[in-house]
């Protein structure tokens, strides 16, 4: 189970973005760390009972650092202030199918796909689609995964206005092929991290956007 102190090392952070105040602090993001690598720990021993892809990873192949990129932003502040974990289907690929949790103060969610996958990529994901968008149509209409994520995220930012290069307009999954991300994510409330079936509620909702990652993981992994 969470502990609100690490919540509230977080919201200090906000407020104090700072070395100074980060160095002053170090036993708290110790103990914060912990709570942090504990929670993915228990993640990965659930999810990995469904989900034979994940196996190979281990914990340290699933968080990401504190510190923010700040090289080409104007925003200096040195740390990020929310906690991401992500599960990723091949932890050798830079942008394989996964399994993400983001808490965020005010903007926590659950979500997974692939983001922003490289050309190479992308071209393989909508060869699939083209070819097998029934299976697709499939996914995104089981019950299961509509009552949680509803549809794949399609907005201004993640698609075409018009079809990509090689596709005609009329192709029957041209909204689908469209897309320039594969995602989908479910809102969550803050306060829901500190249930004590957390992690199992996680899993549950993760497992309905198994399929998906399936269906994206076996667009990549097809040989030309």
């Amino acid at each position: 189970m969470v502990t609100a102190e690490a919540f509230q090392f977080l919201e200090e952070l906000k407020i104090n973005n700072n070395t100074e105040w980060f160095h002053s602090q170090k036993k708290r993001y110790e103990d914060y760390k912990k709570w942090y690598y504990a929670l993915i720990a228990d993640l990965l021993e659930e999810m990995k009972k469904h989900d034979p892809k994940l196996e190979p990873l281990e914990v340290k192949h699933c968080t990401f650092r504190i510190n923010r990129d700040i090289r080409f932003s104007k925003d200096k502040s040195p740390y990020k202030t929310n906690m991401g974990i992500w599960l990723s289907q091949n932890k050798n690929s830079k942008n394989s199918p996964g399994y993400y949790l983001h808490y965020e103060k005010g903007n926590s969610f659950i979500a997974g796909g692939v983001w922003c996958p490289e050309s190479e990529e992308l071209k393989k994901i909508r060869k699939e689609i083209a070819f097998f968008y029934d299976d697709l149509e499939n996914i995104v209409s089981n019950t299961n995964f509509k009552s949680t994520f509803t549809k794949l995220s399609d907005d201004e930012s993640s698609k075409l206005k018009k079809a990509p290069k090689g596709y005609e307009p009329e192709h029957p999954a041209i909204e689908f092929l469209k897309l320039k991300s594969f995602t989908s994510s479910y809102k969550i409330n803050d306060k829901d991290f500190n249930k004590s079936n957390f992690v199992q509620e996680v899993t549950q909702k993760w497992l309905h956007l198994k399929p998906l990652n399936d269906f994206l993981t076996r667009a990549l992994e097809t040989e030309e």
